[in-house]
């Protein structure tokens, strides 16, 4: 059997948290998802003045970068690059979704919506960060 690190409650707090800080200090309204490593939901919220869709697309992105075990950029440049069956594949194919990787493990994702794609995964990123985690 293997022994894994499992987010917490507070972990995605402190994801959100920080996530939170790096929009703001871009002046930016988004929403912020975290997942677990099976890609259930444990943490959304909708900043003030983010996008009404943005709530539903956050966790798509948190959900596809775990269950694809990548980045959710990685999907859509598949797309981006031809390979249009990726479209069927059970994941949102959209930048901002990224893994969340604590000593190796994939311990959950984070996904953010409501900005440019690569705003939100850097505002995705910052979570991470915070936790002490890394993106693979």
């Amino acid at each position: 059997m293997k022994t894994r690190l499992t987010l917490t409650m507070d972990d995605a707090k402190a994801i959100a948290t920080a996530a939170e800080a790096e929009a703001r200090r871009n002046g930016w309204a988004v929403s912020i998802a975290v997942c677990d490593a099976g890609g259930h939901l444990l943490w959304l919220q909708r900043m003030e003045d983010a996008p009404l869709m943005s709530a539903q697309i956050a966790p798509g992105k948190a959900h596809g970068a775990v269950v694809a075990r990548k980045p959710t950029k990685a999907i859509e440049d598949m797309i981006n690059g031809g390979r249009y069956a990726a479209l069927g594949m059970p994941v949102m194919p959209l930048e901002g979704g990224e893994m969340v990787v604590i000593e190796g493990d994939l311990a959950g994702g984070v996904g953010v919506s409501g900005v440019l794609s690569a705003q939100d995964a850097q505002v995705a990123r910052a979570g991470i960060a915070a936790l002490g985690g890394s993106r693979a």
